[in-house]
């Protein structure tokens, strides 16, 4: 099924959701000061790529919640919002909540990526 879903969730909107992680990052990645922003959402660029089969593990410490305040101002509410209303749009119809519930996945790490960790299954 992961093998399936992913191939399915790529097509239909994974690609814009990755896309948009992946320009973030190369924002973020201009300058020395924005680097572990960028690094982190490269990092995750792959989870929004292919997410079935994947979980997200939050912790982190003082730092992590220091850097996730400034990422919640510069892209973490737009990033929410993106994946937010895609997963909407695919819980409409029941065959389709699989794949909203994936967006919905990426858009509470969209708020909070610093401390962070993708486990695979």
């Amino acid at each position: 099924m992961s093998i399936i879903g992913n191939l399915i969730w790529f097509i239909f909107g994974g690609f814009f959701s990755g896309l948009s992680w992946v320009l973030s990052g190369i924002l973020w990645s201009i300058t020395i000061i924005g680097l572990p922003y960028g690094i982190q959402c490269f990092k995750f660029a792959t989870l929004a790529f292919a997410p079935f089969g994947k979980e997200i593990e939050y912790g982190g410490g003082a730092l992590s919640l220091i850097a996730n305040i400034i990422w919640i101002i510069f892209f973490g509410i737009p990033m929410a919002l993106e994946n937010l209303l895609f997963g909407c749009l695919w819980c409409i119809t029941i065959v389709g909540i699989p794949f909203g519930i994936q967006f919905f996945k990426i858009a509470k790490l969209a708020l909070a990526p610093f401390g962070a960790k993708i486990i695979y299954k």
